[in-house]
């Protein structure tokens, strides 16, 4: 959706990426490896972006100097989200609502797998500490959910952490006052599917 109203889709992957972690400092080949595309795109885009006041292209950090292995990683070129620029607090929340769609179809894409119990989106999807981004309890093809899961972190440009448990395995673990059962439950969280809690 949003490749359609940037006009490239490197561009949509980076601004996911700056606003996923905006006060990490990215250098180019890292972001060539993360947005998963070419280095002059990459290299383009970061110009627009730069030129626009989005991103701010800045030495680098103190705190990487002095790990820096060589004088050239020292001296190498990163970019940072301009938290400044009067389009963050628009873009970060047009990322935000496109983010919420694909979390939309990622759950109407899950729902067709199989008998799900509970599907819970937490990590991540809501910005809590958490070891899994989403939980499922029921009966899903483990190869077709992967596929699935790969997509949606390719479109997305972030990693999904997820876990798949039968009913009878959460029940068990739940009534056994299971740590990683109950820190997922008490985090913030939204259950997309839910018929067991």
């Amino acid at each position: 959706m949003l490749d359609h109203l940037f006009g490239s889709r490197t561009r949509v992957k980076l601004l996911r990426l700056f606003y996923r972690e905006p006060q990490r400092h990215f250098f180019v080949r890292e972001l060539t490896r993360l947005a998963d595309t070419q280095i002059n795109a990459v290299r383009r885009e970061l110009t627009h972006l730069t030129n626009s006041g989005i991103i701010a292209a800045v030495d680098a950090p103190e705190n990487l100097t002095g790990e820096a292995e060589d004088a050239h990683e020292a001296k190498r070129k990163y970019y940072r989200l301009n938290e400044a620029s009067p389009l963050y607090p628009e873009l970060r929340a047009l990322l935000l609502k496109s983010h919420v769609l694909g979390e939309d179809s990622l759950r109407n894409q899950i729902v067709g797998l199989g008998d799900i119990k509970l599907l819970l989106f937490t990590g991540s999807f809501t910005n809590a500490n958490t070891s899994v981004d989403m939980l499922i309890v029921g009966t899903v093809p483990a190869h077709e959910l992967t596929k699935i899961m790969n997509e949606f972190e390719h479109d997305h440009g972030i990693a999904v952490r997820y876990a798949i448990m039968p009913l009878r395995e959460f029940e068990e673990r739940r009534q056994l006052m299971d740590r990683f059962i109950y820190e997922v439950l008490d985090s913030r969280h939204e259950k997309a599917i839910n018929t067991i809690l």
